[in-house]
């Protein structure tokens, strides 16, 4: 039986501005967002994702397909962070704090 350690799995984060000043644009982020669905990441904000990866050569995979998607004056920023790190995540919401501690 394999085991993976919360050292090895790896969280992928997308944050990303895109234009949307015209109808094609608006389509094409739209277009953008739907892929990272497709793709398996979640939505955490309105332009960041999220998506919990197995290893790092398989966020490298999804960097490259998400590198690929990037419409026409858009950005993305992606960030790579531990399973062991993301339980140290703070969130707040509606004015409270949720831990994100397992």
């Amino acid at each position: 039986m394999s085991y993976l350690s919360g050292y090895q799995l790896m969280w992928m984060l997308v944050m990303f501005d895109l234009p949307v000043s015209t109808k094609e644009q608006r389509r094409e982020a739209t277009k953008f967002r739907n892929r990272l669905l497709d793709l398996g990441f979640e939505m955490v904000q309105f332009s960041v994702y999220m998506r919990l990866c197995s290893c790092k050569a398989q966020t490298e995979v999804y960097t490259r397909q998400v590198g690929q998607e990037l419409p026409a004056g858009g950005k993305i920023e992606i960030l790579y962070f531990t399973d062991k790190q993301y339980e140290s995540i703070v969130s707040f919401e509606h004015g409270s704090v949720a831990g994100r501690k397992k």
